[in-house]
C-alpha cells in the first residue's frame, strides 16, 4: 500500500485531539488539540514533528467539530500533511463503547454507526462526543476508510463469570447490564509492550495491567488476553479515581436517596464528580496530595488518608487478579499516576514479598519515557513502568484492519 498515514482522532463534547503517524516507522508526523469547541474562545494547539518545525497556537470562534476538523486540516496542510493527501490511508477514531458486538477495530459504514448510536444509554457521556467526530471526518473525506477503535474491545475476552453481575439475567439481558470494561486500548498496548519487555510473546505472559490517571482501572491479562477488569458497565466501578469514587456498597445510592433526599443526577455528580481522591482530600492531583504528605503538618492528616485509602484498594485488585491469574510474570503500571508517582508503585507492591513483589528504589526514583524494570534482579514477579500509547495502539490497528482491505 503506498498510503501509509494514519490520523488518529479522540473526539470529546468539546475538543479534538489529534496525532497523524507513518505506518512505515510508526513515527509521529504531528500532534495537536482542539479545545473549547462551540466557544468564541476556542484554542488549537498543533505541533509538527516531522522536520522539527515549532508548535502553532492560535484562539478564536470554532463554531462546532465540522469547523474543528476543518481547522485542523488547515494546520496540518500548512505542513504538508493535509487531510486532501493520498498519503492519508485512514483515519482512526478512539470509540470508548463498544458493548458486546464489537470485539475488534471495525470499518465504519452507516450499520456501525447506527450501533453506536443505540449504545449511548450506557456511554451517555462519550459515545454521542465519538459520533460527532466520525461523522464530521465522514463527511470531509467520504472516500477514506474510517476505523472505530473501541476502549470496551480488549475485554470482550473475559469469561462470563467475570463479566456478569449476581443479579436477574432477564432484567441484566433486557438492558444490557455487564461487566464492560474501559482503557482497553491502554490495556492491550501495555500489555504486548511488557512482554515485549521481558523478552517473550504475549501468549506466554500473565500480566497485571495498572492503569493509573485521574481515571483508573485493573486488567488481569492471560497470554494476551483479558480475562477481568476492574470498571464494569460504566468506568465508575473499580479502584478509587481521580473524581469517582470505585467500589461502593449500592445501597450507599439509596440511602442517599431515602435518607439524604439527593436526585439521581445529584448522586451522579457526587459520585463521578465529587468523590475519589478529590472528595477524600480536596485534590485529585496525586502531585500535590504528596507535596500535603511531604510537608507535614495539619494539611497532610486528610491527604495521608486518602492516599492510603487508594492504596488499600489498589492492593485489593492486585492480590484479587493475582488469585485470578493463578501465576503473574509482571505487573506494569503506567498513565499519569502509575508512570510518574514513584510513592505509588512503592506503596501498592509494599508488604506483598510472599507474592514475589518487590521494587528497587534506586531503579523505582529514576524517571523516563521508555519501558523499563523497576523490581530487583532476584524478584519472582517483573515489576515495570510501561508509558501507554494508545493513539499508536489505534494507529496500528487501523492500518492493520485497511492493510487487509
Amino acid at each position: 500500500m503506498s498510503s501509509t498515514r494514519v490520523l488518529v482522532l479522540n473526539s470529546g463534547s468539546s475538543s479534538v485531539k489529534y496525532q497523524l503517524l507513518d505506518m512505515r516507522d510508526s513515527s509521529r508526523l504531528a500532534v495537536g488539540l482542539v479545545e473549547r469547541i462551540g466557544e468564541e474562545s476556542a484554542r488549537l494547539k498543533h505541533t509538527p514533528l516531522d522536520g522539527g518545525g515549532a508548535s502553532r497556537e492560535w484562539t478564536g470562534p470554532i463554531a462546532d467539530h465540522e469547523a474543528a476538523l476543518k481547522a485542523v486540516s488547515e494546520e496540518l496542510s500548512k505542513d504538508g500533511l493535509g487531510l486532501d493527501s493520498p498519503e492519508l490511508a485512514a483515519i482512526g477514531h478512539r470509540v470508548v463503547h463498544g458493548g458486546k458486538h464489537f470485539t475488534e477495530p471495525t470499518v465504519i459504514d452507516d450499520a456501525v454507526l447506527t450501533e453506536i448510536e443505540r449504545l449511548i444509554p450506557v456511554a451517555p457521556l462519550h459515545n454521542p462526543a465519538n459520533l460527532t467526530g466520525i461523522r464530521t471526518a465522514r463527511s470531509l473525506r467520504p472516500d477514506l476508510p474510517q476505523v472505530a477503535v473501541f476502549d470496551t474491545a480488549f475485554h470482550t475476552t473475559m469469561p462470563e463469570s467475570a463479566a456478569r453481575y449476581a443479579i436477574d439475567v432477564r432484567t441484566a439481558d433486557e438492558h444490557r447490564i455487564r461487566r464492560y470494561g474501559f482503557h482497553g486500548t491502554s490495556h492491550a498496548y501495555v500489555s504486548r509492550a511488557t512482554a515485549r519487555l521481558l523478552g517473550k510473546a504475549p501468549e506466554e505472559v500473565n500480566v497485571i495491567v495498572l492503569h493509573l490517571g485521574n481515571g483508573a482501572s485493573a486488567s488481569a491479562v492471560r497470554g494476551g488476553r483479558c480475562v477481568d477488569t476492574s470498571m464494569g458497565l460504566t468506568p465508575l466501578e473499580g479502584l478509587v479515581m481521580g473524581t469517582r469514587s470505585g467500589d461502593m456498597d449500592p445501597a450507599v445510592i439509596f440511602h442517599l436517596m431515602r435518607v439524604g433526599g439527593m436526585s439521581t443526577d445529584e448522586i451522579d455528580t457526587l459520585l463521578n464528580k465529587k468523590s475519589g481522591l478529590i472528595g477524600l482530600c480536596g485534590d485529585n492531583d496525586m502531585r500535590e496530595i504528596r507535596r500535603r504528605i511531604d510537608a507535614g503538618g495539619e494539611d497532610a492528616a486528610q491527604a495521608q488518608l486518602a492516599f492510603d485509602i487508594y492504596i488499600h484498594r489498589l492492593k485489593k485488585y492486585i492480590g484479587a487478579y493475582y488469585a485470578v491469574l493463578g501465576r503473574v510474570d509482571a505487573i506494569a503500571f503506567t498513565a499519569g499516576v502509575g508512570e510518574n508517582a514513584a510513592p505509588v508503585r512503592e506503596a501498592a507492591v509494599a508488604g506483598l514479598e510472599e507474592l514475589g513483589l518487590a521494587v528497587d528504589g534506586e531503579l523505582n526514583a529514576v524517571r523516563g519515557d521508555e519501558a523499563r524494570l523497576i523490581s530487583p534482579a532476584h524478584a519472582r514477579v517483573a515489576v515495570a513502568v510501561v508509558p501507554t500509547d494508545e493513539e499508536l495502539e489505534i494507529a496500528t490497528q487501523t492500518y492493520a484492519l485497511v492493510g487487509k482491505s
